[in-house]
């Protein structure tokens, strides 16, 4: 175990993960200590109280797991936690005006952060290790760890009113990354807030999420609809959801920090340049084996092809092309529920009332799908 009270080795230790990390391609690195916060617990068990989660029931079974560091892993003494800038060349909000293209967040243009970050924080980890002693487990947002808590612990940023990480330097764009090691290590002071009286990011998201500042309901949440959300999109939020088929940025690119970031400091990650501007029209047409090779190497693909083809044709009905409508028909026959679902509102938006009506009787009368046939007679009367 590395102890403070020789401050010339974990000064030494110090310098040496300052120096791995920027090798590494990460843009900060900052400490906090694995004992954790009781008022993130308790904002945690109170956002699941309410049911604010949805259905993503993994962080309601994890709760426990999640009150901090040492409750996962108890040997863990301090928390190095890493962050990687992923800022856009451009404003992720000036695609929502061309409603014949796909808005994709910012973070899924390039491949999976999951394996770009992971792979990065083990070579640390192993090299840490073996310089310290001190024993080491690295995590990537897949396990039950509250990163963005630790993050602001640590002084790599604070948690702004739409409850991300915002930094002085880099914005709301920042991937974080954590090692846990049973080393003890001098921490860094956490960051204050800076949001001032700024509500830019509450009064700019479509759909209401935020039902007050520093807090998140995820059933309203555009990211949760399109990515985590398995069946049909709540008809409520179909309109707001625009041209947004998976994720969304809104909160985030309106941050007035960001302006440090696109000023400062060069994106380390490349976005692909097909996931920037995509059509919709093209997305309409992937089956499961073009969805599987178009998204290969990207987060987009975990959703699967028939939850990706439902958000597209919202967008598709939210656009007003005509052009679509043919694929749509298509679509209407999908073998997926959720598509045939998805595919009856779009066209609902995309035909006059008495031509869609029309389709609309055939299809309710033979389609084997109770929520399908729900789909095709909501949207007759929404269209009488």
């Amino acid at each position: 175990m590395v102890l403070t009270e020789d401050p010339g080795k974990a000064a030494k230790l110090r310098g040496f993960l300052d120096r791995e990390a920027r090798l590494a391609g990460f843009d900060a690195v900052a400490i906090t200590r694995a004992n954790g916060d009781p008022q993130v617990a308790a904002r945690l068990a109170e956002f699941v109280a309410r049911g604010r989660h949805g259905t993503m029931d993994w962080i309601a079974e994890t709760v426990q797991r999640r009150q901090s560091p040492k409750s996962l892993w108890p040997e863990a003494e301090s928390v190095i936690m890493l962050a990687m800038n992923y800022g856009p060349h451009d404003n992720p909000l000036d695609i929502l005006e061309r409603r014949n293209l796909a808005a994709i967040s910012v973070y899924a243009r390039h491949r999976d952060y999951h394996d770009v970050i992971k792979g990065r924080l083990k070579t640390i980890a192993h090299k840490f290790a073996a310089r310290s002693g001190a024993d080491v487990k690295v995590f990537v947002d897949t396990a039950p760890v509250m990163e963005k808590p630790l993050a602001a612990a640590a002084g790599l940023g604070w948690q702004g009113k739409h409850t991300n990480l915002v930094s002085r330097e880099f914005g709301s764009w920042l991937f974080l990354g954590s090692i846990f090691t049973s080393a003890v290590l001098e921490p860094d002071a956490p960051e204050s807030d800076h949001c001032g009286s700024c509500r830019a990011c509450l009064d700019i998201c479509p759909t209401d999420a935020f039902p007050a500042p520093y807090q998140l309901d995820a059933r309203r949440c555009i990211s949760y609809l399109t990515i985590e959300h398995k069946g049909a999109i709540p008809r409520e939020f179909r309109v707001a959801m625009g041209n947004r088929i998976y994720g969304c940025d809104d909160c985030l690119a309106v941050c007035p920090w960001n302006k440090f970031a696109s000023e400062a400091y060069e994106t380390k990650l490349k976005a692909r340049n097909d996931l920037i501007e995509p059509r919709i029209s093209m997305l309409l047409e992937l089956d499961d084996p073009g969805f599987r090779g178009l998204f290969s190497g990207s987060p987009i693909k975990r959703i699967g092809r028939d939850r990706f083809i439902r958000n597209v044709l919202i967008a598709a009905g939210n656009s007003g092309d005509p052009g679509l409508v043919e694929v749509c028909r298509r679509l209407a026959d999908d073998p997926s529920p959720l598509v045939r679902g998805a595919a009856a509102w779009a066209l609902s938006r995309l035909l006059d009332a008495r031509t869609f009506t029309g389709m609309a009787r055939e299809r309710a009368a033979r389609d084997s799908d109770p929520e399908v046939r729900g789909e095709w007679e909501q949207a007759m009367q929404e269209a009488a």
